[in-house]
């Protein structure tokens, strides 16, 4: 990661931005669900530098009270973009009691669902506009997983989807945003733990392992291949029957 050029990586990526659009939507809007973390800041960034602050909308979708609101608005604030906010705990809690006392919902019910929830009122939004929704995943989280399948994976687009959280990072340093949103300490809005407590590593362990092969300790490497392995099938396309006439 010694030899990431970002000025280079940050410039071409908003190129390729602009192209996107301007092969699959022309004129149209960016819609970009807004968490206040370091990705969701990059990619509105990213979008608003490529496309102009009057075509990316930044979408705020809490579900009941969320502690770290501010950091959104101070994005969309800073950024100067239009901003709608949808609390979606109604919706999550209407589809968690629709099968009540038939189905029980497990933790990875209970964990996804939300966002799945939010990708379908970011399409929502995206289709009553003519917009394209941005996908803000990045590589280091997609490597082990750390996504939900049509959830926070699905979107149009997907500019940080080859970009390691160092580098994420970095680009967000040089697009000139505020420190608490670049190096804001990413949770899970669950149960208050950060992503590496979850994770069981340090995403620099990670990043440096994945861009430059440098191999953390032994046991920390068996569960970054394990976890990779295992949810190789969020970034695949879904298997489909062959059929030969």
């Amino acid at each position: 990661m010694s030899n990431f050029d970002v000025k280079r990586v940050t410039s071409d990526c908003v190129q390729w931005i602009k192209d996107f659009f301007e092969k699959n939507g022309k004129d149209c809007m960016a819609v970009v669900g807004i968490s206040g973390g370091k990705d969701s800041s990059v990619v509105a960034a990213l979008c608003v530098e490529a496309l102009g602050k009057n075509r990316v909308i930044g979408v705020l979708m809490p579900q009941g009270e969320q502690s770290d609101i501010e950091y959104s608005k101070m994005l969309v604030d800073f950024l100067d973009i239009t901003r709608i906010t949808c609390n979606i705990e109604g919706a999550v809690n209407e589809v968690l009691e629709s099968f009540e006392g038939v189905v029980s919902p497990t933790l990875q019910t209970t964990t996804n669902l939300p966002a799945r929830i939010r990708m379908a009122t970011l399409y929502a939004i995206s289709q009553s506009v003519n917009g394209r929704v941005a996908n803000t995943c990045n590589l280091s989280e997609n490597w082990v997983g750390y996504c939900s399948k049509f959830g926070d994976a699905a979107g149009d687009f997907s500019p940080l989807e080859n970009l390691t959280v160092t580098e994420v990072k970095a680009i967000g340093r040089e697009l000139g945003l505020p420190s608490e949103l670049v190096d804001k300490t990413p949770t899970d809005g669950l149960c208050g733990k950060t992503d590496e407590d979850n994770l069981g590593f340090t995403y620099a362990e990670l990043d440096a392992y994945i861009r430059d092969g440098i191999e953390p300790n032994e046991e920390v490497k068996a569960k970054i291949d394990s976890m990779h392995e295992k949810n190789l099938f969020k970034l695949q396309p879904m298997p489909s029957f062959v059929y030969q006439a």
